[in-house]
């Protein structure tokens, strides 16, 4: 993959001389998220439109721990284009732990509210956050958005598990499955597939999280929002979850006139996205712009305005 700085100039020059990019000349990789999450599978649909709308642009998704992973490969250069949680997102923006300081991170626009899913087993009887204590879980996997929210939650409440684990979304279903954990947090749009499957086989159910929202939001940012996942995601009861919003991010030092017709794609091939996984017609204009506290591109500003005009 070529380095930020060389792949800017690159695009630069090309755009001064007035001429498009030639076919298969510039990577653009994608970091997503864990395999049978929806970012991975919103990040594949992403690449086939640009592979289809821009003949000079070669995406190539990646398989990632997600939103704290993704802002990381962005700031560092390592990812040109990267899915993330807005609390995850605002920690980077803002230089706090896990980061050392600001990153140089932009967003494209807001995508969709993710769900916190907490699951568990069927016959389980843990029925409320609290009936974790003395419970092995699972966090999420390591540099993933859904440990940020998993371990706040866990604070708020004052909880202590037997047993923390950091696994990844595949590795949480399997554990859970064969009993060596008792539930696992997720972090995801609806539906996400591996959820699914789990429930398509009566193996699990989700616990309500809704009343734990507000207190959320008082201690940590406006970032959530009492939610439902309704029966209809996974043909389970409806369950109350906390919201969170998704941004789609890039460095600040992409290219305008890149960032405007990525931020363009999203909305001119939604019905392709949409196919990719239904969490793409969740994207408005009316809503897209607003992604505190992460500043837009210039590229993005320059699209929303127009499309206001």
């Amino acid at each position: 993959m070529w380095s930020v700085s060389s792949r800017r100039a690159f695009l630069l020059a090309l755009m001064a001389a007035g001429c498009a990019p030639t076919r298969r000349t510039t990577p653009l990789v994608i970091a997503t998220g864990q395999r049978g999450g929806v970012y991975f599978e919103y990040g594949e649909g992403l690449a086939a439109a640009i592979s289809a709308d821009r003949s000079g642009l070669r995406p190539r998704v990646i398989a990632t721990g997600a939103s704290l992973d993704n802002l990381r490969l962005v700031a560092e250069g390592r990812a040109d284009l990267a899915f993330t949680l807005a609390d995850s997102a605002a920690l980077a923006v803002q230089g706090e732990p896990p980061f050392p300081s600001p990153q140089p991170v932009r967003a494209l626009a807001r995508l969709y509210d993710n769900y916190v899913h907490l699951v568990v087993r069927a016959g389980s009887g843990i029925v409320s956050l609290a009936s974790l204590r003395g419970k092995r879980i699972s966090c999420g996997a390591a540099g993933s958005g859904t440990e940020i929210i998993a371990r706040r939650l866990l604070a708020l409440a004052r909880i202590e598990p037997e047993l923390v684990e950091r696994l990844d979304l595949t590795t949480s279903a399997s554990a859970l499955t064969a009993g060596s954990i008792d539930a696992f947090f997720f972090s995801g749009g609806l539906p996400t597939q591996t959820v699914s499957e789990l429930a398509r086989r009566r193996l699990i159910r989700l616990v309500d999280l809704r009343d734990h929202a507000e207190p959320m939001r008082r201690r940590h940012g406006e970032f959530y929002s009492p939610r439902t996942i309704p029966a209809s995601a996974y043909g389970l009861p409806a369950c109350g979850s906390i919201g969170v919003a998704d941004y789609l991010i890039v460095r600040h030092d992409m290219p305008e006139e890149l960032a405007y017709e990525l931020t363009n794609l999203l909305f001119s091939d939604r019905e392709a996205l949409e196919r990719a996984h239904p969490e793409a017609r969740r994207l408005t204009v009316r809503s897209a712009f607003v992604t505190d506290p992460v500043p837009l591109h210039q590229g993005a500003i320059r699209y929303y305005r127009e499309s206001r005009s």
